[in-house]
């Protein structure tokens, strides 16, 4: 046990990471990769953006197109403009400061996870993190920054999930109206068993273009984050 301690606090030390075996600092890489689909998700402006998106093609009724792996590059790159202003910081004040061996590893841990737990408190609901801090039996929390990570990245998920289902029922409402206009011609006119979509998509796809949805749309999800 003595010895594994030791190897962790030896990991930890300023200027560690550089002076390992080239194998070994393969080995951590690639092992700390394998979280990084959680934490991108789950600690980043990626969930709102991917799902509000996937609205927009649900909504036009257009199937896949744009394609998955449009929709996930789009999402990630909007992700990394978002999210840049929280790098930098990040960057400067835990990730420099470590390798120049300035700083250690707990240290540069912790600096860095107090610029992402302020980006994540300003887009989380109160009554969301009240809700995990009860769950958890925190109660030595007297602000929201207090609050662990182990509560507060919950919290922020399902604040992020309402706030994008909430912005996908905003973008619904116009191409509902679209496919209530044709269902109700196409009942005048006798036409019923026609399927409504095979008419609507056309006038959706001209209406999102006419309006310059994509600007539109992406506007709005940068300017959530504000």
């Amino acid at each position: 046990m003595s010895d594994a301690v030791q190897v962790v606090e030896n990991l930890t030390q300023p200027g560690a990471f550089q002076s390992m075996a080239a194998p070994l600092q393969v080995a951590l890489l690639l092992g700390g990769l394998a979280f990084a689909s959680a934490a991108l998700v789950s600690a980043t402006a990626f969930t709102r953006i991917i799902i509000v998106l996937s609205f927009v093609r649900r909504a036009m009724t257009t199937q896949e197109i744009p394609p998955n792996p449009v929709l996930i590059g789009l999402s990630l790159f909007l992700t990394l403009l978002v999210m840049g202003p929280t790098w930098d910081e990040m960057s400067e004040k835990a990730v420099s400061p470590y390798l120049s061996g300035e700083i250690t590893g707990p240290e540069a841990i912790q600096a860095g996870s107090t610029a992402l737990q302020k980006f994540m408190l300003r887009q989380t609901r109160r009554h969301d993190l009240a809700l995990f801090l009860h769950m958890s039996g925190t109660e030595s929390v007297e602000t929201p920054s207090d609050a662990p990570l182990r509560v507060l990245v919950p919290a922020f998920v399902i604040s992020e999930l309402k706030t994008a289902f909430l912005m996908g029922f905003c973008i619904y409402v116009p191409f509902l109206l679209v496919d209530l206009v044709v269902s109700t011609v196409l009942m005048s006119m006798g036409m019923m068993m026609m399927p409504p979509v095979v008419i609507s998509t056309p006038f959706k796809i001209l209406l999102f273009v006419l309006a310059d949805g994509w600007h539109l749309v992406t506007r709005a999800l940068s300017m959530s984050f504000g």
